[in-house]
């Protein structure tokens, strides 16, 4: 009897379609089937090619998506650079992650993993850049921390804050050469054999656990904003979520008509931070709020940083380099390099979601390679353009694949581009900005949360009856918080005599994702274990299964533009790690592929405005 079929998470998340879907031949068994059950069925799959507009549309839906986290990681970083009062400086840093995130997103899809996969900042080395900013002597002055006493605009204020974006800008660039080097050599596989659930569970979860502190900072500033902003979108993303609101359509059979739109579940986080912006907005229009700056519940008001979006530019071109020529800090380096691992670790596991979502067969070897050698270069541009952190591969916008049944690569290629022009209309950055602070401290009670969680899911294929697992889980999770604290409390403990030395280890030592994993992974590896109960087998099972084998593997992953036909009639390159392999046939294939990126409308599709789209948060 076959084994029944695993859910993969997303099934209970409800669309409406009417119309065929598109019906993908099995090659595995070289005849024509149908996926299993109506619900796994796609609309469009990784190689199709929507409408124009409804790419458009669907790719505002995979930017809104992405929203929260690209916002939240300036406007932490912020903190550490002393720029919590430079509304302006946090709206160009804005504007910056969202042009190079585009940039990076085109990346991977023409050239790396080429699946429909988006690229954003990743909160992997926010943690370790945090940890780097808070080392004695990059600790902000005692009167950047006052807004009457900053000026934005004078030479020590912009000296203090680039000094730390150029050491931050240096030692993610140099980092982020590590993950160029695994990716394109090949080495992520062997790194991947020694790494599994008790490794990635505690250091996922720690990135989110050690962000508390930012968390409650900002939402303590008023407590019943924060906590409204929290119940919104608790409210919106769980609870109103399959409900269904009617919205006005035009279709070509039906003319105007009314459709039923799952909005609770494309935007939770927008409306609950949109709708508890505006009733601050009220509190401050009509002086509920106190205007001292020394009274409780100052900072929810709205203007605050009133100026800030008439002095933004409308236009605004991002650069490498604006800040000025990055240094490198070996310290910054080694801990950003805690990051790089983490994010490389997290992203092979994303690729294969994706490919099962989006109708493709499982990665192979060459693609992965080059699309961790991609992300490396990703970062590689983040940190050059000046961002304060790098790019990683989103999962929450791999969720959204599951939910919309629209696996087309060409819409995350949309992403891509809104969000390269959403960076260059520097007002929509400032727009950001002005969000008061209580409301973003609701908005990270949430998503932090949601990020510890997700580490503390990989459990899920471990034996966690095993007490040598729980032993491992729960010592490297205690210990991920408890010596990252006491070194914080405790900073002239580390002194061996090397100044050098003592930045390495104050950095990987205040970073509880570096400690907490460090643990997993030693212990999971030398503490005796069969892979059954490490939850190994159950991982590699996970990540490779073959149940969505739905098309030829040269047609997704495959270079386009002939790329793929001169790898393979190249001696030399035909055998290197980041290229297809050069297998009889395979030149034709490549050539037929080069065309790949062309539209074409898939045969038997429905009509674009019959489609009724859902996101998850």
């Amino acid at each position: 009897m076959a084994p029944e079929k695993e859910s993969n998470g997303l099934d209970n998340y409800a669309f409406a379609l009417e119309g065929r879907f598109c019906d993908l031949p099995d090659t595995k068994h070289g005849k024509e089937t149908s996926m299993e059950g109506e619900g796994d069925k796609l609309v469009y799959c990784v190689t199709d090619v929507p409408p124009w507009y409804l790419c458009i549309l669907l790719g505002i839906q995979h930017c809104l998506t992405a929203f929260g986290g690209i916002i939240a990681i300036p406007l932490i970083l912020s903190q550490g650079l002393c720029l919590q009062h430079d509304g302006l400086t946090q709206s160009h840093l804005i504007s910056t992650i969202f042009f190079v995130s585009g940039i990076c997103t085109l990346l991977q899809v023409t050239l790396g993993i080429r699946l429909p996969i988006l690229q954003g900042g990743t909160f992997t080395l926010l943690a370790p850049s945090m940890a780097m900013l808070s080392m004695p002597e990059w600790i902000c002055p005692a009167w950047t921390q006052n807004a009457s006493l900053v000026n934005t605009s004078s030479t020590d204020f912009i000296d203090v804050w680039q000094s730390r974006m150029r050491a931050l800008q240096g030692s993610i660039m140099v980092g982020s050469l590590f993950q160029v080097f695994v990716g394109f050599s090949g080495l992520i596989g062997l790194f991947m054999r020694f790494i599994g659930p008790l490794t990635i569970a505690p250091t996922i979860s720690l990135i989110g656990l050690s962000l508390f502190d930012s968390a409650g900072t900002n939402a303590g500033f008023h407590w019943g904003i924060s906590v409204m902003t929290t119940a919104l979108i608790i409210l919106f993303s769980q609870y109103l979520r399959h409900i269904a609101v009617p919205f006005p359509t035009y279709s070509k059979d039906k003319k105007l008509h009314t459709s039923r739109i799952y909005v609770f579940q494309i935007l939770p986080v927008l409306l609950g931070v949109s709708l508890s912006w505006l009733i601050c907005y009220l509190l401050t229009t009509y002086n509920v709020l106190p205007t001292e700056p020394d009274k409780y519940g100052f900072m929810a008001r709205t203007d605050l940083k009133g100026d800030v979006i008439s002095q933004a530019p409308w236009i605004t071109f991002p650069y490498p380099g604006q800040w000025g020529m990055p240094t490198v800090s070996l310290a910054g380096v080694v801990g950003i390099l805690a990051g790089v691992i983490s994010s490389m670790i997290e992203s092979v596991g994303d690729y294969h979601a994706c490919a099962r979502l989006s109708g493709a067969p499982p990665p192979p070897k060459h693609a992965i390679n080059r699309g961790i050698g991609i992300e490396g270069l990703g970062c590689l541009l983040a940190g050059a353009w000046g961002t304060g952190n790098g790019t990683t591969s989103y999962s929450e916008n791999v969720g959204a694949l599951g939910i919309t049944k629209v696996g087309s690569r060409m819409v995350i290629v949309a992403s891509g581009v809104l969000m390269v022009s959403m960076g260059v209309f520097g007002k929509v950055g400032a727009i950001f900005t002005t969000i008061p602070s209580p409301v973003v401290g609701g908005m990270f009670l949430v998503m932090f949360g949601v990020i510890s969680a997700a580490g503390v899911s990989n459990l899920q294929y471990a034996d966690m009856n095993s007490s040598r697992n729980i032993f491992i889980f729960g010592f490297s999770m205690f210990s991920g918080l408890v010596i990252p604290n006491w070194i914080l409390k405790n900073q002239k403990a580390i002194a061996t005599g090397i100044v050098e030395l003592d930045q390495v280890l104050q950095v990987l030592l205040t970073t509880s994702m570096f400690v907490g994993g460090f643990f997993g992974f030693i212990l999971d590896n030398t503490i005796p274990g069969s892979k059954h109960e490490r939850g190994i087998e159950a991982w590699n099972k996970a990540h490779e299964d073959d149940s969505s084998n739905t098309l030829e593997s040269g047609q997704v992953y495959n270079l386009p533009f002939g790329i793929s036909s001169y790898f393979s009639s190249s001696l030399l390159l035909r055998y290197m790690p980041f290229c297809p392999p050069g297998a009889p046939g395979s030149l034709d294939r490549c050539e037929e592929d080069s065309n790949a990126l062309e539209p074409k409308q898939p045969l038997g599709h429905p009509e674009p405005s019959q489609i009724i789209i859902g996101v998850a948060l």
